[in-house]
């Protein structure tokens, strides 16, 4: 015949690993959920990140855009040419700095706005537009002044 306590403490370990099996049980499905969160969350994380690049890559484009919408808001569109402005000043025949005197600017604005590394802002496209009107005598008049 068994001894009663050893069919005891049987019993109590089986009750025991039947208890903890249930706890550990809820516990895996709770981290297996928390995982595929995780992992959705990274997935999101990753597209987010792809939308934000192709976003920055197209901003130039995108900025350029409503400068020139306010532009035409407040009068006639300006179009601007940096062999345009180039051509404008030799057949005036002025130097860079008189014709950044003449505009109200500095010569490096006028040596970056002809060689295509900045553009004017529209105050100065305004100016640039005057200029466009101007004959010799009169650039060398508002020199002069």
């Amino acid at each position: 015949m068994p001894n009663i306590g050893a069919v005891l403490k049987n019993e109590m370990s089986r009750v025991a690993r039947k208890e903890l099996r249930s706890e550990t049980q809820q516990l895996k499905k709770s981290v297996t959920q928390y995982r595929s969160q995780i992992a959705e969350l990274r997935r999101r994380l990753q597209a987010l990140e792809a939308q934000v690049k192709r976003l920055a890559r197209s901003s130039g484009k995108a900025q350029a855009a409503p400068a020139d919408d306010d532009d035409e808001d407040s009068g006639p569109s300006l179009r601007f040419s940096a062999k345009g402005l180039a051509a404008q000043r030799k057949r005036l025949g002025l130097s860079a700095a008189s014709v950044a005197h003449i505009l109200g600017v500095s010569a490096l604005s006028v040596y970056k706005w002809e060689s295509g590394k900045t553009r004017p802002r529209a105050r100065q496209l305004e100016a640039i537009a005057q200029l466009r009107k101007m004959g010799k005598r009169e650039a060398m008049a508002r020199l002069a002044a």
